[in-house]
């Protein structure tokens, strides 16, 4: 059975506008075959399964489910899912993440600070200065443009 595909501009603005009080934010939002639609969330200090259940519910109650048949999945942005927002980025500043560029190297490091073009992130590296015995740590600071980019994610070390 074939029924109409749901609009993804109208989940994305009764997603926003439900959001808009709320300490949560849209991460992403994909339409995929037969109206399976996924909605990811986040929020500075972690969501909480009520919050994905209620969003679930509100748009559920917003949604004609015998115009069109569908399946709804809120989720909140996994902690090791790639950043797909530039709020990601502030929320995870002094964090340690994986970045993995466009031109494959992959380097981890605190993530320093970002703004709207970029971020940078600082990394430590062992180094043998001249006339010493054994190497050094130093410190490196290391920009990328978001566009160069594969992925940036949060690095959860268990210790």
């Amino acid at each position: 059975m074939t029924g109409n595909m749901i609009e993804k501009k109208l989940l994305i603005d009764l997603t926003e506008e439900y959001l808009k009080d709320s300490p949560n934010y849209l991460v992403d939002l994909t339409v995929g075959a037969d109206n399976a639609i996924t909605i990811e969330i986040d929020n500075d200090q972690g969501v909480d399964i009520s919050d994905c259940v209620e969003m679930s519910r509100h748009l559920e109650s917003k949604l004609d489910r015998d115009t069109e048949d569908y399946e709804l999945t809120v989720t909140s942005a996994g902690l090791t899912s790639p950043f797909k927002t530039k709020r990601q980025y502030k929320k995870y500043q002094g964090k340690e993440v994986e970045v993995l560029s466009r031109n494959g190297q992959k380097v981890t490091g605190l993530l320093q600070s970002s703004d709207e073009d970029g971020f940078t992130i600082t990394i430590t590296k062992k180094v043998k200065l001249e006339g010493a015995k054994r190497k050094t740590e130093v410190e490196e600071a290391i920009r990328f443009l978001y566009d160069e980019v594969k992925y940036t994610k949060y690095l959860i070390r268990f210790k």
